[in-house]
Formats: C-alpha cells, structure tokens, sequence
C-alpha cells in the first residue's frame, strides 16, 4: 500500500476532485505533502470559495478547519519555490505523485522534464526514481500537443487518469460523480476503498 504521496493541485478546472482525493488519502492514514501552485490558489477561490495565502501553515491549518480532514497531522503543505521541501530530492522516501488537477502547461513542462518549480521537479524526481506518478489531465478538447505529452507520459508508465465521469453506476448526485474519478484514482495508487460501487 502506498503510505507517503505527494499531492500537487495546479490551476485547472477540478478542485473538488483534489479537495476530496486529499481528504481521503489523509482518512486512509496516508503521510501528504501537498504543493499548490499559484494558479491552483487562484482555482481554489474561484471553485470553491477557498482562499489561501502566501502563509503557509496559516493555509494548512484553513485547509484542515474548511475540509474538516482527520489525521491532520499527517499534512504537510510547501511553497512552489521551496527547493528545500522533501520532493524535490532524488532521496525522497514518498512511494507514488497525484497531480490532481493537471494543466496543460504542467503536463507539458513534466512532460519534457522542466523541473522549474516544486510541482514539476518532484514529478521529475518521481519519474527518475521510477515510482507512482497519476496525472489528472483537465481540459477539454485535447489538441494533438496534449495528447503527444500524455503519451509520452504514458509510455513511461504514468498513469493517465482523465476525469470522465461514468454513468453505468446511476450517478444521483455530483459527489457521486467526484467519488468515482477519486476512487479511480486511489485505485491507481493500490488504497483500498469503497467511494463508488464495484461491479
């Protein structure tokens, strides 16, 4: 089971898709460090009235008071810029990477390894250390450059995990449908879970 992940949140559309995945990682007693970029602050506000700030453990202890997260002690929140933070080195001991929302121009810079900020250059490192890197790409529609990064990606065994929403399960609600892109997404990182009903 993966203990430690490294959730990076970037500025596309899907916020309640990275707010519920960092909820449940934290419930199933996982370790998170969580970047977000600037743009993902900025999405943060506008999808779900979150505002962060450039303070960072003033940030974490809003995160932990607005999502009402269990074992938040495990949480660890770091800067883009913090060169220093445990995911930026190849001796990194976390077991797998969620970028959750993914933007294009993250998918892109990972894609072709520009490690210039903390989001980048730990994904880089998990691709270097060949370990567990999801990516959540969301835009829609892809043009012919996205889909080369994802398969490039893909081809270096990275998990593409688009949030298209399924409707053989009877979605009633939209957390409904947020559970199920967040349980495919768990299922990818091998935790166990039971957020939408298995066939």
């Amino acid at each position: 089971m993966t203990h430690r992940v490294t959730l990076a949140i970037t500025g596309a559309s899907g916020m309640p898709y990275a707010m519920k995945l960092l909820s449940e990682l934290l419930f199933q007693g996982c370790h998170v460090n969580l970047v977000i970029s600037k743009a993902g602050i900025l999405t943060l506000k506008q999808e779900l009235d979150l505002m962060l700030s450039a303070n960072i453990e003033q940030s974490r202890l809003k995160l932990i008071d607005k999502l009402n997260l269990v074992n938040s002690d495990n949480l660890k929140l770091y800067a883009t810029a913090d060169w220093f933070a445990p995911m930026a080195s190849g001796s990194s001991v976390d077991d797998a990477m969620v970028v959750c929302p993914c933007s294009m121009a993250s998918l892109a810079k990972i894609a072709n390894g520009i490690g210039d900020d903390l989001i980048t250059r730990s994904a880089d490192v998990i691709l270097k250390e060949r370990k567990n890197l999801i990516i959540v790409p969301r835009e829609t529609p892809f043009s012919a450059i996205h889909l080369e990064n994802m398969l490039k990606l893909s081809r270096l065994g990275v998990a593409i995990v688009a949030p298209i929403p399924a409707f053989y399960n009877h979605p009633q609600t939209l957390e409904d449908v947020i559970n199920f892109i967040v349980s495919r997404i768990l299922d990818q990182l091998g935790i166990n879970n039971s957020l939408t009903k298995r066939w």
